[in-house]
């Protein structure tokens, strides 16, 4: 998916695949709080974003039309922050050691 949010170009088929993670019952199930997405990072400019879809009661749902929320797919650009938040909620040390060396030190 390619998309373009405040000038920058995002492109899931260019950038990096740090790590995915999937919340719930597959998608068809009809479970309005699943979800899964998979964190990005741009190979130039080593910018992280977010891609996933879900139900109705996630980040990912879109507005419907008829009123409400339903399933949808999004991408979400995210700060050096937000993007090991994340990774250090959903994804393996060894991801987060390969990807986010920079920003973690020993205690």
């Amino acid at each position: 998916m390619k998309k373009t949010i405040n000038g920058l170009r995002y492109d899931t088929g260019n950038a990096i695949e740090v790590g995915g993670y999937s919340h719930g019952n597959y998608s068809d199930s009809g479970d309005f709080s699943h979800w899964s997405a998979i964190l990005y990072r741009t190979p130039r400019s080593g910018r992280f974003f977010l891609y996933g879809n879900g139900g109705a009661m996630t980040r990912f749902a879109k507005h419907s039309p008829f009123g409400g929320s339903c399933g949808g797919s999004k991408l979400i650009p995210m700060s050096d922050k937000e993007a090991l938040a994340w990774a250090e909620k959903y994804l393996d040390q060894e991801t987060i050691d390969e990807h986010f060396a920079d920003m973690v030190e020993d205690a």
